[in-house]
């Protein structure tokens, strides 16, 4: 049991590491477009890998069985939302034309030809 917890409190730090990883990759990055990437794939496997290690952590409070399907919810739900919700935020970033860093070599929305239609524009 011992060992279980360990590792579970292993698994929080690792966790609290990649989240710590995403604020510096906020920090640092130079454009909207880097920044959402970098936080949504840390912040992302920071809490994915920190709820396995609660779980894990709380082991000896599985037997009414509600932790367990707690975090697998919890897991679930951010794996769904998360990769999503960076997706619209980058695409509204776009078309509302933020930017793009100086170092960015290949636009590949423009390449192919991606835009919104406007109203009237249709035909």
């Amino acid at each position: 049991m011992e060992t279980i917890k360990l590792i579970g409190a292993i698994m929080i730090l690792m966790g609290s590491f990649s989240l710590l990883i995403a604020v510096i990759g906020l920090l640092r990055m130079p454009d909207v477009y880097n920044r959402v990437q970098a936080g949504t794939k840390a912040s992302t496997l920071g809490a994915i890998v920190s709820f396995i290690g609660v779980g894990l952590y709380t082991v000896e409070s599985w037997g009414d069985g509600n932790w367990l399907g707690r975090v697998i919810i919890l897991i679930i739900f951010i794996l769904l939302t998360n990769p999503v919700s960076s997706h619209v935020l980058m695409r509204v970033a776009y078309f509302t034309k933020i930017p793009l860093t100086k170092l960015t070599k290949t636009d590949m929305l423009k390449k192919d030809g991606n835009t919104i239609i406007k109203e009237g524009e249709n035909e």
